[in-house]
């Protein structure tokens, strides 16, 4: 565990809290029994409360008053788990920073592995979770998710691994330079490159509450996601005209040729209400999407900050 300096690294962890009150004390505990072990004393344990409307914040605060090795900070409203990331990771002095979530579910006692891994040179270590602990439709809907992100990005994604595992200063300097408006850590992990390695992990079943991500904030998470990081939708709507307007020609050599053979066509109301309706339906399809794109690059013109902090403690 001793780096090239002969030296222990500093280590931080990051951890966004939103609706964790009941297990932040627990976190924090397993946390420094994790560092005791591994005889670290250079740590520092960065939470971020995504103005949870729990005690969230309290809590926060009643560990940092005991421990200035824990710094607490508090957004001005709820911006989302990963801009919360973000503000951590803006605020971590570590020489590796471990982002995990704070219900537990991402085990501390794997941190060790973690650092292990990771001082084998490489920059980044992505936490597999080889059994995932969720329920039945999160865990297929990120299947569906991250196939649906490979194809349209054209990187390898894998529904195993979310935000828990360890990086590099470096890595975490090169995501911190992105300023794409939608945050997306494991993504933006993938994008930025470095030397990436994976561990298998323990993943615990949720100890108390509930995941704050709804059905609603899933397929809208996965729409800003898809369409931040690929124009591919774009691309695929070109195709798309252009097949259908193949097939409206192919339709009208095919009438051409009727005609000319002396067929006559019964005019009819049927043919002509389903075309306009299929056009205009595709129209509206395809007017959509660019309006997608659009809003988003009005969004990131426009500049504004991916989260403000309303109080800080211990930095």
């Amino acid at each position: 565990m001793i780096n090239s300096q002969g030296l222990l690294p500093y280590i931080s962890v990051v951890t966004p809290s939103y609706r964790c009150s009941e297990v932040i004390e627990e976190l924090y505990a397993r946390l420094i029994d994790t560092f005791k072990k591994l005889n670290i004393e250079s740590y520092e344990i960065i939470i971020v409360n995504d103005n949870s409307p729990e005690c969230d914040w309290q809590v926060i605060k009643k560990i940092a008053s005991i421990n200035n090795k824990v710094i607490g900070i508090n957004l001005s409203r709820n911006f989302g788990q990963h801009y919360a990331i973000t503000a951590g990771l803006a605020h971590a002095s570590g020489d590796y920073v471990v982002v995990m979530d704070c219900d537990l579910q991402d085990k501390p006692e794997e941190i060790p592995n973690l650092i292990n891994k990771i001082q084998e040179g490489f920059d980044s270590v992505l936490a597999r979770r080889s059994n995932r602990q969720d329920g039945f439709f999160k865990k297929n809907f990120s299947k569906i998710f991250y196939w649906g992100l490979s194809y349209l990005t054209e990187t390898k994604q894998d529904a195993t691994i979310g935000n828990f595992g360890i990086y590099s200063k470096k890595v975490v300097q090169a995501i911190l330079l992105m300023k794409d408006n939608i945050r997306y850590f494991p993504t933006m992990v993938k994008w930025v490159g470095f030397n990436i390695s994976t561990i298998d992990v323990e993943h615990a079943e949720r100890e108390k509450g509930k995941s704050s991500y709804s059905i609603r904030k899933l397929i809208n998470l996965a729409l800003d996601v898809m369409l931040s990081f690929s124009e591919k939708p774009l691309k695929l709507t070109v195709k798309l005209g252009l097949i259908v307007s193949g097939l409206a020609l192919l339709f009208a050599v095919f009438n051409l040729v009727k005609y000319s053979m002396g067929y006559v066509l019964m005019p009819g109301w049927t043919s002509l209400i389903i075309s306009i309706w299929f056009l205009s339906g595709l129209i509206i399809f395809v007017l959509g999407i660019v309006g997608l794109y659009i809003g988003k690059i009005f969004n990131n013109v426009k500049g504004r900050p991916f989260y403000i902090i309303d109080e800080i403690i211990n930095y």
